[in-house]
């Protein structure tokens, strides 16, 4: 009897493991997300007005058209191709606003940590990133997403698109608002698998 028991309990655990355990489709999270991440000269309150104002700029020239792709491949292919001019764009906004920072754009992967925005929360883990760095770059950063275009409306603070390329499974793991095991399990193995840089 004791033996029927404790059979019956494992079965049960590895059952609920089992439909815990997030699907390929749902890790692909990481692998289906560009994000852009603009970090600041420093912490003064100048260097992050310019970091927002940079911000503003770039969206308003190049979030379109970044975000407008079919795939996060086509979206990378055309962040990487439009490079050079997103970095020199950015140097001479810069330059507009009285700074002489050297700016520098470059299309990596960086480890995030959990971002919870109002409608939907992206699991820690590597994803690309479009990386634009003001001076030292040493002063508080801003990220958002630039494919699919959720980055966040300057003016009404929300996502622009509802969950727009993401797949049906993609999308219910990160807009679950209850606690979400499949997401803290996801977050658990990228952790394990995963360097931070």
């Amino acid at each position: 009897m004791k033996n029927i028991i404790c059979g019956t309990l494992a079965i049960l655990v590895a059952t609920f493991i089992a439909a815990a355990m997030p699907t390929e489709a749902e890790a692909r999270i990481y692998e289906d997300t560009l994000r852009l991440h603009i970090l600041a000269a420093s912490d003064k309150k100048e260097d992050q007005e310019l970091k927002l104002a940079i911000r503003d700029r770039l969206l308003e020239k190049y979030g379109e058209a970044l975000s407008g792709e079919r795939s996060v491949a086509d979206a990378a292919s055309k962040t990487q191709l439009l490079l050079s001019n997103i970095e020199a764009d950015c140097e001479r906004w810069v330059k507009e606003y009285g700074y002489d920072y050297a700016v520098t754009a470059e299309l990596c992967t960086e480890w995030y940590e959990t971002r919870d925005y109002e409608e939907f929360s992206l699991p820690k883990g590597e994803y690309l990133s479009l990386k634009i760095k003001i001076g030292a770059a040493e002063g508080k950063n801003w990220w958002c997403v630039m494919f699919p275009p959720l980055c966040l409306d300057v003016a009404t603070q929300t996502p622009k698109n509802d969950m727009p390329s993401y797949s049906k499974e993609e999308t219910a793991l990160i807009s679950d608002k209850k606690y979400n095991v499949k997401f803290k399990l996801l977050e658990l193995f990228s952790g394990a698998f995963f360097k931070k840089g």
